[in-house]
């Protein structure tokens, strides 16, 4: 439960999704304007504000105030030892926050900055909250590709630490909605830009020296993508397995350590070779859970959805083909099914190529990797 100071805390709304609308005429551009220049002097005084970007909201407070960065953690219920990723709106503000930016990383910002990539940098003493880098010599940074996050952190002049907007550990919020119904009363405000475009997080990297990108956490740049910039590419060790592997004691990046994005029921995973075994196993557990009387669910690819029956509530994650739908889906679909009253869902995996790697990092966070092999 929340406490009360926070649950009374007064959360004040704006709306800049003129900003982001093609169809806005002047007078709407220039309210839009006018809420985020109010929003801004909110995060320079010090105040916690929801915003968007083309990943998912994020929760903004300045970095280099411990103040401000402990009311994020106390409005998320966010872990102590869980870094925070800093948002900045040039990439002149780098020299501000670090004190290194090698020539890989200089290309990796040349190529997707602005964009859902984050840069896990050597942190300037000084520079940030302590709080921000849990206790790391690093800091994670990044510049979002949405025009309402660059004006926002732009006009309150300070680096944003920004997780996402949400309670720790529930889906993270590609709505201004999502953000309102975990967080309501208990953040200063919340700025509307409308629906996120990429739906999951940013791919968090580090950089060594010898042109080698280590990937820390998947997410809107793939690492195909990446390879066709750096020397070469791994994965954290973490990260292997599917993204079953130990998770580290101090994590280097957010998502690393603890289970996310989960809904309130039980999620069940099933993955194997085959698709018609898949499907048996799937229609079979859930068959199961009815009898014993859960409240089911089904996430599935738009290709197999007419092989499940009996579910109480059936999400599409779109075509196996598109997996930058199931990205954009994955975190609304699992809030749908707490909305239903979901106990029991079961989830198709899908190929962990391209975007795929990413929205299976999440899916297994959002299980606990629980997995059903057939």
């Amino acid at each position: 439960m929340r406490d009360q100071d926070q649950r009374d805390k007064h959360t004040r709304y704006w709306d800049a999704t003129a900003w982001v609308s093609p169809s806005a005429d002047g007078l709407a551009e220039a309210k839009a304007e006018e809420a985020i220049a109010e929003a801004a002097q909110v995060l320079a005084g010090g105040g916690t504000v929801a915003f968007p970007t083309e990943t998912v909201y994020g929760l903004g407070g300045d970095a280099r105030s411990t103040e401000a960065v402990e009311n994020i953690f106390k409005a998320k219920g966010r872990p102590s030892d869980n870094p925070l990723i800093v948002h900045i709106a040039e990439e002149s503000q780098l020299a501000e926050l670090v004190t290194e930016v090698n020539d890989t990383a200089r290309r990796l910002m040349a190529e997707f900055w602005p964009g859902p990539l984050t840069l896990v940098l050597p942190v300037r003493p000084g520079a940030v909250s302590p709080r921000v880098t849990a206790g790391l010599s690093t800091v994670g940074v990044r510049m979002p590709d949405h025009a309402v996050a660059l004006r926002l952190i732009a006009a309150a002049g300070c680096p944003v630490a920004a997780p996402s907007a949400n309670r720790s550990g529930r889906p993270s919020p590609t709505l201004a909605s999502h953000v309102g119904e975990d967080l309501d009363g208990a953040i200063d405000g919340i700025v509307d830009g409308g629906p996120t475009g990429v739906g999951l997080e940013s791919t968090v990297v580090e950089c060594g020296a010898d042109g080698m990108v280590t990937v820390l956490r998947p997410g809107g740049i793939t690492v195909e993508e990446l390879a066709r910039v750096a020397a070469s590419v791994q994965l954290d060790p973490a990260l292997e397995s599917g993204g079953g592997g130990e998770a580290p004691a101090r994590p280097k990046a957010p998502g690393m350590k603890y289970t996310h994005y989960a809904p309130s029921g039980s999620l069940r995973i099933v993955m194997g070779a085959s698709q018609e075994a898949v499907a048996a196993r799937i229609q079979a557990e859930l068959d199961a859970a009815n009898a014993r009387g859960e409240v089911t669910g089904i996430l599935a690819f738009e290709e197999h959805l007419a092989k499940y029956h009996g579910a109480h509530t059936m999400l599409s994650l779109g075509s196996l083909a598109a997996p930058e739908t199931a990205a954009q889906r994955l975190y609304a679909a699992l809030r749908q099914f707490d909305e239903a009253g979901a106990t029991y869902m079961l989830a198709e995996a899908c190929p962990e190529e391209g975007l795929g790697a990413a929205v299976m990092n999440r899916l297994l966070k959002a299980a606990g990797h629980e997995v059903i092999y057939v």
